[in-house]
């Protein structure tokens, strides 16, 4: 039973990650590259589960969430100040883009569903989250809409068995590691709808409840692995549809697999994953600017406060606003998982240091030369792929010509080392003071 409610408590990260996002970018994936971009949902589950067992270990060992960590890391003098500003100023950008999508991806799921104009729905959904959020009626709601989004994540999965995909197709795509043409905006989407940026922050945060690491990380462990299965179930629906991506093509896949009664399925699960991600976003990011910059006097970032609410609110109306203005939900929403993909290598390495610092954590709580090893290697890699994609847009941006896939990463890996190396000497330069101290 503890098993279960441990299941249970965790869930919240899988379920906010399986989103719009999550529906759109995978399944446009599938549609354009088939199984050749499954190795970006594998890579980005293992770093999802290595980044968020490593800001709720923090949280448990220390007794602080990973904006407060990273406050008492990073505070004191402009540097400090600088610091904090980039990180909340990361964040509540990542969430505004986020919201975008969120509105966009759940009204695109109630126009499928009762054909209202899709400015009345924008209205709708934005008034609706904004009134939860105001008086904090949001976990019922959430957890009501959970149960919609579940269902439809299990709608994918057994869609997923029925078109009988090629089972060395699916390995080959999950373990080799490919860059077709023009994949680079949806490579790092798939990275940035999976380990999302304000999720590492919220996981830290509500580890406070956790138990102990052993319950944390079987919860969390589980909670992951399948959201990460249900995005790669998403993935194989994707390569289902002929000709280009659409919600609309997508839930004919569904129906012609599951029959009748599966496209109105997708449409709420799709108005579900969307609302309740409107509402999820925005506190994200008021709790992270408030764990940031809330000092002695925390009355000025309660939950009433002018401050939080104008940060939930900024974020809010982001997504109101792109979703009256028309423009097409899925390009939209793949460029949203994107930008939080480059904006995640910020973050990780950010964690990277705070959860090596024996002053926060502890000689027992810090990373062992395991789990140093994995996180180095998925902060790398998530730096290199941040690097790549910016070179990429800055081509496209100013017209100069790039030189080859190959040629690219080798250009990009270099760049990462360049960013990397001072973070390994920080973090060498903490772990041997804090031994200092502890002889």
């Amino acid at each position: 039973m503890q098993k279960i409610a441990t299941l249970l408590f965790w869930s919240v990260i899988s379920a906010a990650f399986i989103g719009p996002g999550t529906v759109t970018t995978a399944a446009s994936a599938g549609t354009k590259y088939q199984f050749s971009l499954m190795w970006a949902l594998s890579f980005s589950t293992i770093a999802c589960l290595v980044l968020q067992e490593a800001s709720a270990r923090l949280t448990i060992v220390s007794g602080k969430n990973l904006g407060q960590a990273i406050r008492m890391q990073f505070s004191g003098g402009i540097s400090g100040v600088a610091i904090l500003i980039v990180v909340v100023g990361a964040i509540i950008i990542g969430c505004a883009a986020y919201e975008a999508g969120n509105i966009l991806g759940g009204v695109a799921g109630a126009a499928l569903a009762t054909g209202w104009p899709g400015d009345a729905l924008t209205l709708f959904c934005g008034l609706s989250a904004g009134l939860l959020l105001w008086f904090g009626s949001t976990q019922l709601v959430a957890k009501i809409l959970g149960g919609v989004v579940a269902l439809m994540g299990l709608a994918f999965l057994i869609t997923a068995f029925l078109i009988s995909p090629s089972l060395p197709a699916i390995f080959k795509g999950g373990l080799v590691p490919s860059f077709p043409p023009a994949s680079g905006l949806l490579i790092m989407g798939l990275i940035g709808t999976t380990v999302v940026p304000y999720n590492i922050f919220l996981g830290s945060g509500i580890a406070i409840a956790s138990k102990s690491l052993k319950e944390m990380r079987f919860g969390l462990g589980i909670a992951v692995l399948f959201g990460g299965i249900i995005s790669m179930a998403v993935l194989v629906v994707g390569t289902a549809i002929a000709g280009e991506f659409s919600f609309a093509a997508l839930s004919e896949a569904l129906q012609q697999n599951l029959g009748k009664g599966a496209d109105l399925l997708f449409a709420f699960g799709l108005f579900a994953a969307g609302f309740s991600s409107a509402i999820t976003a925005p506190l994200a990011a008021a709790i992270t600017a408030q764990s940031l910059f809330a000092r002695k006097d925390v009355s000025q970032w309660q939950p009433n406060s002018w401050r939080y609410r104008s940060v939930w609110l900024g974020v809010l109306l982001t997504g109101i606003l792109f979703g009256l203005t028309g423009v097409q939900p899925v390009p939209a929403i793949i460029l949203a998982q994107a930008l939080n993909g480059i904006l995640l290598p910020l973050i990780a390495v950010f964690l990277f240091i705070v959860i090596n610092h024996p002053g926060l954590v502890g000689k027992p709580g810090r990373n062992g030369f395991f789990a140093n090893a994995v996180m180095t290697a998925v902060v790398f890699i998530s730096v290199l792929l941040g690097v790549a994609n910016i070179l990429k847009a800055g081509g496209a941006a100013f017209g100069y010509s790039l030189p080859s896939e190959q040629s690219m990463l080798i250009i990009a890996a270099i760049c990462a080392a360049v960013i990397f190396i001072p973070v390994l000497n920080i973090v060498k330069r903490n772990r041997s003071a804090g031994d200092m101290r502890m002889n």
